[in-house]
């Protein structure tokens, strides 16, 4: 369980395991609905944002990323293609804490995309091969009419479509935020620098600055 608290006094040389620890907290408690869920902002080429809410199915402290899954053919999975860099919000109102992340993205290993479908309910895996995410639909009769060939054409083993799988979102910078008593907030945020590595970064060190709220 969460407790409220502020953040340490001499502040950790790595955010991701208290990260990890408020996001297990939240999840474990059952005052936070949808403690999964981020805002998460892209742009594309030439620096037009959008936002929506996506669910973290996994967050791995070290070396540091965080994962969700989408259709790499949806406006989120071509703006990530044309600019592969995102921004997310974890917002626990519950419990008052707030995370911020802003760093570099890169799709998941085959591997992992293929467990995490596999452990989808069926429905939701013939809705992956049924929905053209973010393309224009003419009526919901249409989509119900996909949902129902889908369904007739794979029963009960579905594969996971080519077009749809996980990112890994590795943060250059992640805020930490704790709700204070009359707006005097307990706020930190830390840096680091990624260079890339195939389909993976290697993470500098840490630098931490505590914020005025």
């Amino acid at each position: 369980m969460l407790s409220k608290g502020f953040l340490p006094g001499t502040l950790p040389d790595d955010p991701m395991p208290l990260f990890a620890e408020w996001y297990e907290g939240a999840r474990a408690a059952k005052a936070q609905p949808n403690p999964d869920s981020m805002a998460l902002a892209t742009t594309t080429a030439d620096g037009h944002p959008s936002v929506r809410i996506v669910l973290c199915k996994k967050l791995v402290p070290d070396p540091g990323y965080a994962v969700f899954f989408t259709n790499y053919d949806s406006r989120k999975g071509g703006e990530l293609g044309a600019n592969p860099c995102a921004a997310a919000v974890f917002h626990w109102d519950a419990f008052g804490r707030q995370v911020r992340l802003e760093g570099r993205v890169v799709r998941s290993p085959d591997d992992e995309s293929d467990e995490y479908f596999a452990s989808r309910a069926l429905d939701s895996r013939i809705g992956a091969w049924a929905s053209l995410q973010s393309q224009p639909l003419d009526s919901r009769k249409t989509l119900l009419k996909r949902v129902a060939h889908e369904a007739a054409r794979f029963g009960t083993h579905v594969p996971r479509p080519p077009h749809w799988g996980g990112y890994r979102l590795w943060p250059e910078t992640v805020e930490l935020w704790i709700e204070g008593p009359f707006r005097v907030h307990d706020r930190a945020r830390w840096t680091r620098t990624l260079e890339p590595a195939r389909d993976a970064f290697v993470a500098g060190a840490w630098a931490a600055t505590r914020l005025f709220p």
